[in-house]
């Protein structure tokens, strides 16, 4: 079971790190749901974890909708996250009636050719999330899809989380569950939803806000609970 955790400074990543998280997922921005980072940021965080770093790949936090210049601007990021060591980047792009966008995904796919790619929560602003994930799956490079199952709470929507999962059984992409798990929920969620892949915000935080920092403790609890849960 991987845990990937979200971090927006240096300090955040390496406390993530050696905590146990599996990966760390690198923004800015938080409050708005996570942006690119700064350049300086990604380079320090690359050199100095020996765990994976994908970085978010989102210049504004209107929608995810975006014009001719806004893939532009995302694909010269990505361009320089490869050349900063990224391991992967996150992304997502959807038309204005809220379907997948395959002309602006392929043009990003392309641009992060060899990276690791995850499609983020983007997914659950899709008008049909099972459409969406037929349209995600002809593409062979997008490794996983972040989602809460198009609940506020990946905790409140087992069911629907459950089904993604076993549609993305005998395909290249994973589901992986993210959004309102914690130390809490963690156990009834895992043992309601197989996923191999489980990411946390604010679940890992002192008093569960992105205004404080990580606690290593609830990382670590996290992965005492996931790992009793998959024996």
């Amino acid at each position: 079971m991987l845990i990937e955790v979200i971090a927006d400074t240096l300090s955040d990543a390496l406390i993530a790190q050696e905590a146990g998280a599996g990966r760390i997922e690198l923004v800015t921005g938080l409050a708005e749901g996570g942006l690119t980072p700064s350049y300086g940021v990604i380079e320090r965080v690359c050199k100095e974890l020996t765990i994976p770093v994908n970085v978010m790949i989102r210049p504004h936090s209107r929608g995810f909708y975006y014009s001719e210049e806004d893939i532009e601007i995302m694909i010269q990021d990505i361009k320089v996250c490869k050349k900063l060591g990224v391991a992967g980047v996150v992304f997502g792009v959807l038309t204005l009636d809220y379907h997948v966008h395959n002309d602006h995904i392929e043009q990003l796919i392309n641009a992060a050719e060899g990276m690791d790619i995850t499609f983020h929560r983007a997914f659950d602003e899709a008008d049909d999330q099972f459409a969406a994930l037929e349209s995600l799956k002809q593409y062979p490079q997008i490794s996983r899809i972040l989602t809460s199952g198009g609940r506020r709470s990946a905790a409140d929507a087992a069911e629907r989380l459950k089904r993604l999962h076993e549609l993305t059984a005998d395909s290249h992409i994973k589901i992986m569950a993210g959004a309102g798990l914690s130390v809490e929920n963690i156990k009834r969620f895992m043992n309601e939803v197989p996923v191999t892949e489980v990411h946390f915000g604010t679940g890992v935080r002192i008093q569960s806000s992105y205004e404080h920092a990580i606690d290593p403790e609830r990382v670590q609890e996290l992965k005492r609970i996931i790992g009793r849960v998959a024996l």
